[in-house]
């Protein structure tokens, strides 16, 4: 195994985490900036307000792209098993 090969699949490992986490990340940060505003329209200032609504974007978020992320996971499993038994 040389450097390159090591530093390829740690930037491929990277990339395939940014990617698959990429939906739940966003779908909690628009519900969370949503929430503020409305906080910050009605002045209520209740921190435990956000919890719920952002824990149920990222569920309904996962359940959305769920065969998706275990695509890409997989895709990105055997990969890395095709790629070792280059070595």
């Amino acid at each position: 195994m040389t450097p390159d090969f090591a530093i390829n699949m740690c930037r491929k490992a990277v990339e395939t985490i940014l990617l698959v986490s990429a939906p739940m990340l966003l779908a909690g940060m628009i519900i969370g900036l949503l929430i503020s505003i409305f906080q910050a329209a009605t002045q209520i200032n209740e921190q435990t307000l956000s919890f719920i609504p952002k824990i149920v974007a990222v569920f309904l978020t996962l359940l959305i792209f769920g065969p998706w992320i275990i695509r890409i996971l997989t895709a990105f499993t055997i990969g890395i098993f095709d790629s070792m038994a280059t070595f």
